[in-house]
């Protein structure tokens, strides 16, 4: 383990693999540092990239896109998050950026999924991944498929991150794993390295244990709480007992990409306490530790009350024709959304809860296509809506009182769908809700295995948007430090939609590599 390198890479998801990847490019010794085993919420995300522009891909299928027509799409969704500078740039560099990608061995293909889903089976390989085609957006700019997956079965975010790995390791970069980041060392020019605890000396079989317990952890401990915490708790035993403390020097700099805080309640409660009953999308080391050392060093933060939850009600895509009510029997959003906005509808404005209306026909239709549009667990999720989240009823009346949401209310919302749909649900997604029974299926945000709300947190430290380097609260930059991915402030911090946060960790990752690699002390 070298003691001093030119750059030193905190973290080891997409983002801390494309910044090792150009600051050794670039000529730097690098040496990244992982708490666990590398991959983070990256290896555990759909592996999907947000691109578009004229992709390759996009031109395989037969898409037609354009710079501008992303970037006006993107402008209502990004807000104030970046500025227009930036996510022009973004834009202009995105078709770039997959073949980046591609030339590091993660693959992708132009396979066109001709349905509206919230993430396609393992027939298609791109999609529509945001509200593109969604009232409003598409008035704004011409729909296009940008949701590049990357080409895997089930979730690919596993093989992204394995391809992206590899690359790192075939540019002889050192990553060290079972490694924890504890303090910034400061220099008379700025920070100067890192102090850390690592298990590097401890016994083979320690490392051993301590790798297999963050690997089930993070899968499928991700979906059982108490089987997460009860395995990082012997993991963390490991790291007090075997770990030693180690300074280890960076002549050119530090990048921070330790991921977010959604596995800190703590964070949450402080941040964003709305934000609860929803499955933790990440690994126990997205416990903001990475943004607690910027901050440590004089770092700003911004955004850290935005987070991302996601209520999917597709696949299958009959389920966009239903209309998704409140308590009160109020709609909520146009139902062909993407699920973030989904999400933040609930939780924001209507305390979380939310019933789907369905008719018999639209449950006949779910009942012969889910299979087939879904992958495993997106089908599971509709048997379980249909079985464990439903009532019915003979009547719209009926079916109102069984699920405590107001008949009269959700009456007055029937008719005006019918008459003129005040949320102009376009008309290739939008059903009459006319055929008894009716179904109300519960969508509320809340503890479930079978029908999870994934949360991802999107705010961090505020960087400088042409180098990565992160900025003290009086707007100045702190020499020798960089953040990226979900630990900065990024394209995604205001609104998610799928792909947007793993194309922003590749873009701010390469940016933060590139900056730190040829800066100057």
């Amino acid at each position: 383990m070298a003691g001093a390198v030119d750059v030193v890479v905190i973290g080891f998801g997409a983002a801390g693999a494309c910044a090792a990847i150009e600051a050794a490019d670039a000529g730097a010794s690098v040496l990244v540092l992982d708490r666990f085993s590398g991959g983070g919420a990256s290896a555990l995300s759909g592996g999907i990239v947000y691109a578009g522009g004229g992709t390759a891909h996009q031109r395989a299928a037969g898409v037609d896109d354009s710079v501008d027509a992303m970037y006006d799409y993107l402008r209502v969704e990004v807000g104030d998050a970046v500025s227009e500078t930036t996510l022009r740039r973004f834009c202009e560099q995105s078709s770039d950026m997959v073949g980046w990608l591609e030339g590091n061995g993660v693959p992708f293909e132009g396979s066109l999924c001709p349905y509206k889903t919230s993430y396609p089976n393992n027939d298609y390989y791109l999609y529509h991944s945001g509200s593109e085609t969604s009232a409003g957006f598409r008035d704004l700019a011409k729909p296009a498929a940008r949701g590049h997956r990357v080409k895997g079965p089930g979730t690919s975010g596993k093989l992204l991150f394995a391809r992206l790995a590899e690359a790192v390791r075939g540019r002889g970069v050192e990553v060290l794993s079972g490694t924890r980041a504890t303090e910034l060392i400061a220099g008379p020019d700025g920070v100067a390295g890192v102090r850390v605890r690592t298990l590097r000396e401890a016994p083979r079989w320690v490392r051993r244990a301590h790798r297999l317990l963050a690997k089930y952890a993070a899968k499928p401990g991700i979906y059982v709480p108490a089987v997460r915490k009860a395995l990082h708790r012997r993991a963390e035993r490991l790291e007090r007992r075997y770990a030693r403390e180690v300074e280890i020097h960076a002549r050119r700099g530090v990048i921070i990409t330790a991921g977010g805080f959604i596995a800190n309640r703590e964070m949450m409660r402080e941040h964003a306490p709305a934000y609860r009953g929803g499955l933790p999308l990440g690994t126990a080391a997205d416990d903001g530790s990475g943004i607690g050392l910027g901050v440590g060093a004089g770092g700003a933060t911004a955004k850290m009350d935005k987070v991302t939850a996601w209520r999917f009600i597709t696949p299958p895509r009959a389920f966009v024709g239903g209309l998704l009510v409140d308590a009160a029997g109020q709609r909520i959003i146009d139902e062909s959304r993407y699920g973030a906005a989904v999400g933040e509808a609930l939780i924001n404005r209507h305390e979380g809860k939310g019933w789907l209306l369905v008719d018999d026909d639209i449950v006949a239709e779910v009942k012969r296509t889910a299979r087939k549009e879904a992958l495993w667990f997106q089908w599971l999720q509709s048997i379980y809506m249909l079985r464990q989240g439903r009532v019915t009823g003979p009547t719209l009346a009926e079916v109102a009182r069984r699920a405590g949401v107001d008949p009269d209310g959700l009456a007055a919302t029937v008719e005006a769908y019918h008459a003129d749909d005040p949320m102009r649900k376009p008309a290739e997604y939008a059903r009459p809700v006319r055929k008894p029974p009716f179904s109300l299926l519960d969508v509320s945000v809340k503890p479930s295995l079978g029908f999870p709300c994934p949360m991802l947190t999107l705010g961090g430290l505020v960087v400088d948007e042409n180098t990565g380097q992160v900025r003290s609260a009086d707007g100045g930059r702190i020499p020798g430090l960089y953040a990226a991915g979900r630990s900065a402030v990024g394209i995604c911090s205001n609104s998610y939609v799928s792909g947007l946060s793993l194309a922003d960790c590749v873009f701010s990752g390469r940016r933060a590599g590139m900056s730190v690699a040829t800066a100057t002390r």
